[in-house]
């Protein structure tokens, strides 16, 4: 009986140990990438000068993407590693 009411309060308990993490940033790294996604996302930093492509590029990259639809999908890939038995 006392056990199961250590349970049960226990239990009762755990939601006010688990805790959300702070908003923002954990690290420099994070920091500096969050900064970049905002600048493209707001498009502030948008380059005045319009990209375009060249018909004949345009053909060429759709060709090779194309082209990349004939290599079957193997079923299994073979694995490399240092693991390797084929040397004992």
């Amino acid at each position: 009986m006392k056990q199961t009411m250590l349970i049960c309060l226990g239990a009762a308990l755990l939601p006010l140990a688990a805790q959300a993490i702070e908003p923002g940033p954990s690290s420099p790294q994070q920091q500096v990438t969050e900064t970049w996604l905002q600048l493209q996302r707001s498009n502030q930093v948008a380059s005045p000068n319009l990209q375009t492509v060249k018909p004949a590029e345009r053909e060429l990259s759709l060709q090779r993407l194309l082209d990349s639809y004939k290599h079957p999908i193997p079923e299994f890939y073979k694995e490399y590693g240092l693991s390797s038995s084929k040397g004992k």
